[in-house]
């Protein structure tokens, strides 16, 4: 334990001291509060009240359904024999059903799986919209809203004797809906996603590269010869990957936390960007499990990165011997990139990478920020990373107390594991 403390105090000061990670750090907080403090100080230059920015559209958008889903249509006789068919033929992916239940039962059955999506309406002008989770490409009120209108129109002139001004009307009609999301709103919560996901991959890739080029390095001088001498290979390999995860932390901590501190002091100036709000308006318990799968994932590959840094005896072998580990971490980005990019992030692909330990971290916390995830899911999943976090840490341990002293040609597989076989 000793030489665990003096190794992960050395290596945490040399990443806390170095000039790199020193100036990349402050580099991105000046630039963060040169962003949080732009409206302020155009303001301060213009000498007017701040005008008030476009705020983007919200995005109605969903994605296609695979096979044919429910959608409940709540209305009155009248308006059932008008709206039957042009949503029939609206939506051909849903199985239409008329509902005479209230609106508790009618979010019940949404919540529940039963429906897919509900339109409770007041007339043929105006309705509301539930949804369990409102995906980011939900287009099914634009629809919605054009098949009404047609629907008013043809009415109104079928009612014959109208004026011009009565035409003008017909044909002008101007549709009233809201929508309630049951559950996540996709459209609010990717941006904050996106980021953290994509700051996630950064800093995995990152402290990786640096965790198994520090151990080449001081293998390829032979200066590890000396090291191993007096510490424990294991207590080296732990130490260098738990400062590493401290050093990461610590600049996302200092990143992240002087963003919400510049944002609190300039609110008043943002409060109409819809993007920028819902950065950071993220839920306490989403950032809190992006702790949890952040370190767990982070471990995993860091390990990694570090056992097989210890097999490469020269620097220029390094980014050869890590391709594989690298390539798994890029697919899994990408996976989680594209889901989020269709608006379906409870693919089945998506599910089986929520509980694979090499893809869960970022999998189940997009999940758990643009779906409803059951909370099964959630600890079966974080449970399944904690045990391979002391699974893979021990064996990476093992490789890199065999891999330090391997010279000459990058061992293959088999010769590292029949090494640690007879260790």
């Amino acid at each position: 334990m000793k030489q665990f403390s003096k190794i992960f105090k050395f290596e945490l000061k040399n990443y806390l001291t170095n000039k790199i990670f020193v100036g990349v750090t402050l580099v991105l907080v000046v630039l963060i509060a040169g962003v949080m403090f732009f409206p302020r100080v155009r303001e301060a230059l213009r000498s007017t009240e701040p005008s008030a920015s476009d705020s983007p559209s919200s995005a109605d958008a969903a994605t296609e359904t695979d096979e044919a889903s429910t959608m409940l249509l709540v209305c009155g006789e009248e308006e059932k024999a008008l709206l039957k068919d042009p949503f029939a033929a609206a939506f051909p992916d849903y199985n239409i059903v008329f509902s005479d239940d209230g609106i508790e039962e009618i979010k019940r059955r949404i919540t529940a799986q039963e429906a897919d999506c509900a339109f409770v309406f007041d007339g043929l002008t105006s309705y509301t919209y539930y949804v369990d989770n409102l995906s980011l490409y939900d287009n099914n009120i634009g629809i919605a809203d054009s098949v009404l209108q047609n629907v008013y129109q043809v009415r109104a002139m079928l009612n014959g004797g109208m004026t011009a001004q009565q035409v003008q009307d017909a044909l002008s009609v101007v549709i009233e809906h809201e929508a309630h999301s049951l559950g996540k709103d996709q459209a609010k919560n990717f941006f904050y996603t996106y980021i953290m996901i994509f700051a996630l991959y950064t800093v995995i890739i990152l402290y990786g590269q640096m965790i198994a080029t520090n151990v080449a390095t001081e293998k390829s001088s032979r200066a590890m010869e000396l090291l191993i001498t007096s510490a424990n290979p294991v207590s080296m390999m732990f130490g260098k990957v738990l400062a590493s995860c401290c050093a990461g932390l610590i600049q996302l901590i200092a990143v992240f936390g002087s963003s919400l501190i510049f944002f609190h002091m300039n609110q008043s100036y943002w409060f109409d960007n819809e993007m920028v709000s819902s950065l950071f308006g993220i839920p306490v318990n989403l950032f809190v499990y992006m702790l949890i799968f952040f370190t767990l994932g982070f471990f995993i590959y860091a390990f990694l990165f570090g056992a097989i840094g210890s097999t490469a005896s020269k620097l220029e072998d390094i980014n050869t011997s890590l391709m594989p580990i690298t390539l798994l971490f890029v697919f899994a980005f990408m996976v989680v990139m594209f889901s989020m990019s269709s608006g379906n992030v409870d693919t089945l692909l998506m599910k089986v990478c929520s509980f694979i330990p090499f893809t869960s971290s970022m999998a189940m916390f997009t999940r758990l920020a643009m779906s409803t995830v059951p909370m099964y899911e959630v600890l079966i999943s974080i449970a399944i990373l904690m045990v391979s976090v002391v699974g893979i840490g021990v064996v990476s341990a093992k490789i890199y107390r065999v891999g330090v002293l391997l010279y000459g040609t990058p061992p293959k597989l088999g010769a590292i594991l029949k090494a640690i076989r007879k260790s």
